[in-house]
């Protein structure tokens, strides 16, 4: 699954005829990989169900899409991949990071 999220910054400078204020835009794009739900954790082992990748079962912002389809778990147990991109309206002052959760 991704989620994408638009973030809008502006940055307050006095605007003169000569200078005009900067707007940057931050986007994240939010991926739930593979599943990592301990399945023998009562019994003190460790085992995983191998679910490479979360996949909701309803339509977002009902409770069921917080419910993986392939392994039954709950978005939680899956890892959380953040990636955030930084584009302004000056081609010198972009970036781009991975970040992992």
């Amino acid at each position: 699954m991704r989620k994408i999220q638009l973030l809008e910054n502006q940055d307050d400078e006095s605007v003169t005829s000569e200078s005009f204020t900067n707007s940057a835009f931050t986007v994240r794009i939010v991926r739930y990989k593979e599943c990592q739900k301990n399945h023998a954790a009562r019994v003190g082992g460790h085992a995983v169900d191998g679910c490479r990748e979360f996949m909701p079962s309803g339509e977002e912002g009902t409770s069921s899409a917080f419910i993986c389809a392939a392994c039954g778990c709950h978005r939680n147990f899956h890892r959380r991949e953040v990636e955030t991109e930084v584009a302004s309206d000056s081609p010198s002052s972009s970036s781009s990071s991975c970040v992992l959760f």
